[in-house]
């Protein structure tokens, strides 16, 4: 049997505390050992590394009284906007908004969170909180997001049906191009946006574009169920 030293006891009783909602024990732990809200939790078995932050917004998120733990960790010290340390340099919004955790995701906003802070995984390592949440069909935060003032790109307004916010893009130059279009239109799809799919149907997306995950259009309206658009799809030969 391998005893654990201080520092793994310690990671492992603030990330319990955390993810059990157990705030009191959170407080005595953060009195206890001072500079532990802005510390980093290393992986042992790779070379990255998370605040605490990190910790109430990962997946699958939602924890017992989350909004609650990130004020205590903010009012301890803890940095809204610290950046995961590995393969990226996501911030807690960014994992918030992938967990579809609306209440952390506005504690963190309240807290002083840059909304449009990059460094997402999507949009090759420079996507924001807005880009994860789309294209991992978290639909709750991606709505609070735009709510909250969140940058809009053609793509994201495509897949949250926002069509008087795409049609914005058409009217100014440069409009967007073919690929930005096709893309869009695959977006809505993924999203089940019918009207916004017409719409950027008409201005020339490829219906038979092969896009994420893989997927066609009609691969993406399937797998999110949407029937209708599913339908309308097949009646103009998409594939």
């Amino acid at each position: 049997m391998r005893l654990l030293n201080k520092e793994e006891v310690l990671a492992n009783s603030v990330i319990h505390a955390i993810q059990t909602g157990d705030t009191e024990t959170l407080k005595q732990l953060l009195v206890e050992n001072p500079g532990l809200a802005t510390a980093k939790i290393a992986d042992k078995d790779s070379e990255s590394a998370r605040t605490l932050l990190h910790v109430v917004t990962d997946w699958p998120g939602n924890f017992t009284n989350g909004a609650k733990t990130v004020s205590i960790l903010v009012e301890a010290g803890a940095d809204v906007n610290a950046r995961f340390e590995g393969s990226h340099a996501e911030t807690p919004l960014h994992w918030a908004a992938s967990c579809n955790d609306v209440e952390v995701l506005d504690a963190l906003l309240d807290a002083g969170a840059d909304i449009n802070i990059t460094g997402g995984v999507i949009v090759i390592g420079d996507g924001t909180p807005l880009d994860d949440a789309v294209a991992f069909a978290q639909w709750k935060t991606a709505r609070r997001l735009v709510e909250r003032g969140a940058n809009l790109k053609l793509w994201n307004a495509a897949a949250l049906g926002l069509l008087e916010d795409v049609t914005i893009f058409f009217g100014v130059s440069p409009s967007p191009s073919k690929e930005e279009i096709t893309k869009a239109f695959w977006l809505a799809c993924h999203g089940g946006q019918r009207n916004t799919a017409q719409y950027l149907y008409q201005k020339g997306a490829d219906i038979h574009w092969i896009g994420y995950d893989h997927l066609t259009p009609l691969g993406a309206a399937k797998r999110s169920n949407a029937n209708e658009l599913v339908e309308w799809l097949q009646g103009i030969g998409a594939k």
